[in-house]
């Protein structure tokens, strides 16, 4: 068998993924590869983008495994996602739309990919830039959302939104959600936007309750650049998220463009279901009265 090597990525704090972690290490060593190990830790405030250093070998690696749920996958992508390393998300978590492995079915996936008969899919990410007085102050990557969102009172925020440097509107709202299809099933889904499948080139622009009831959600294609840039400055802090795991706050007249990175994430399908049962699955839409026995 080839001697390569793979990286392993676990939950922060979590017992069981880093018994599996110790678990797993021992049986991808047992086949003869090389394994580096890293503990996914909670994302700060202030995490810098590509600042956070790569414990794992990025260059030497075939794939990665992650052990977790969501969160910890949305951090590794952010981390390595832009490699193109193919990821495996196992589930130890709670919903598990990226992790859509189960733990009793790593051992099974992972023999299919060593013998290269998992299917492996490509997803866009976005790229955020934050100017400030003309200057970049932020560069980020992301798999799910970019959000701008303000605090727990209740004044609403006022973005200026261009596409293409073409004016769309002024949202007047508690905020906005740009989201990956990938992300669709995310905050974007709360907000009232539309489901997309995962592998197609769309961005989402979703209003968080529009004080403009006729401002609904917008289906971009993925060669747009979104400007978003707030009127005048809240009397509350606005933030400005990506995943809902690390961001910072924005001020009167930032200017922020996001567009898809140049960077896709490669992630390995579920051998056992496909994106319409884990969709059902996960979103309790109830069991199928459809038979497949039904046109025999």
């Amino acid at each position: 068998m080839e001697t390569f090597s793979v990286g392993v990525i676990y939950k922060h704090r979590f017992e069981p993924a880093k018994q599996e972690a110790h678990k797993l290490v021992k049986w991808l060593q047992g086949k003869g590869l090389n394994v580096f190990s890293e503990e996914m830790g909670p994302s700060g405030q202030k995490e810098e983008p590509y600042d956070n250093p790569e414990l794992l070998p990025v260059n030497d690696l075939k794939w990665i495994i992650v052990l977790g749920g969501d969160g910890t996958l949305l951090g590794a992508s952010r981390k390595y996602g832009r490699h193109g390393i193919p990821i495996l998300g196992v589930n130890l978590g709670g919903l598990g739309f990226l992790t859509c492995i189960p733990i009793d079915k790593l051992y099974s996936s992972l023999d299919m990919i060593l013998n290269n008969s998992l299917d492996i899919e490509e997803r866009l990410m976005l790229e955020t830039k934050v100017t400030r007085n003309n200057r970049e102050i932020y560069k980020f990557q992301t798999l799910n959302d970019v959000v701008i969102n303000k605090g727990p009172l209740a004044r609403i925020i006022e973005l200026d939104v261009l596409i293409n440097n073409e004016f769309l509107t002024t949202f007047r709202s508690d905020g906005l959600i740009i989201s990956t299809p990938t992300g669709s099933t995310g905050y974007n889904l709360s907000a009232g936007g539309p489901i997309l499948y995962p592998t197609i080139s769309n961005v989402i622009l979703t209003p968080i309750c529009p004080f403009t009831l006729t401002n609904r959600p917008i289906i971009l294609p993925d060669t747009v650049v979104i400007s978003v840039m707030m009127l005048k400055e809240s009397e509350e802090k606005v933030s400005l998220t990506f995943d809902g795991q690390v961001g910072f706050d924005i001020l009167e007249g930032d200017n922020i463009l996001v567009y898809r990175s140049d960077s896709n994430i490669k992630l390995f399908k579920s051998p056992d279901q496909t994106y319409y049962e884990i969709l059902r699955k996960k979103m309790k839409w109830g069991g199928a009265t459809y038979s497949k026995d039904a046109d025999k």
